[in-house]
């Protein structure tokens, strides 16, 4: 069955490079970033496994922790490691879990029969300190992820968590934010003192 957002993100325990973990301890009180890749030693995944990299202090200021998923063992990983940090000029320190068994896969929905019925999908799933699933995306086997895009839904998500706010297409941090429609006017002013614009009654835009 599929996961949808919202779902509260299913539970697992898992061998990885860096140890045994039980998935939603290992989350805590932070985010999670959970990718899957369909092997090790393929090209497109290397280069992914090496931007998450080097994109690892961009992770730690937005609370986000990485974990990549290959339908491959721990010594394969290991051995991949190296050459992810060879190719792609960087250090990875962040977990990769072993499912040779397609468990976890299966579990999550990564294996797409079509595409093929051993090798996982590039799935994302952006799960929050609550455990809950906040954004999917699903890319093809050739086709490498947009990172930009997966740090700016990130920071949309807390963004609106936060100030309780939605955001317009191509929203980054630092421009205009729109306030929900659930929110009255009252509301919104005291919410933005300074001031918004409403452009219809039902889109109203203001700064943070």
């Amino acid at each position: 069955m599929s996961l949808r957002i919202g779902d509260t993100a299913p539970d697992f325990q898992a061998e990885t490079t860096t140890g045994s973990i039980q998935f939603h301890d290992w989350i805590g009180d932070d985010w999670a970033f959970f990718f899957s890749h369909p092997a090790d030693f393929t090209p497109v995944c290397t280069t992914e496994m090496g931007r998450t990299a080097q994109l690892a202090e961009q992770f730690v200021t937005r609370h986000v922790k990485p974990i990549g998923l290959s339908t491959d063992t721990v010594v394969e990983h290991v051995k991949w490691i190296e050459d992810v940090n060879d190719t792609q000029n960087t250090i990875l320190r962040f977990p990769i879990i072993a499912d040779a068994d397609l468990g976890i896969a299966k579990l999550y929905d990564m294996i797409h029969p079509n595409e093929s019925a051993t090798a996982a999908v590039r799935s994302v799933f952006i799960i929050d300190p609550n455990k809950k699933i906040r954004l999917t995306m699903t890319y093809p086997m050739n086709v490498g992820r947009n990172f930009d895009e997966i740090l700016r839904v990130i920071d949309a998500l807390q963004t609106g968590d936060k100030f309780n706010v939605a955001t317009p297409a191509d929203w980054v941090p630092g421009q205009q934010v729109i306030i929900p429609p659930s929110v009255t006017d009252t509301k919104a002013a005291m919410s933005f003192p300074h001031g918004y614009k409403t452009i219809r009654p039902y889109l109203r835009t203001a700064k943070l």
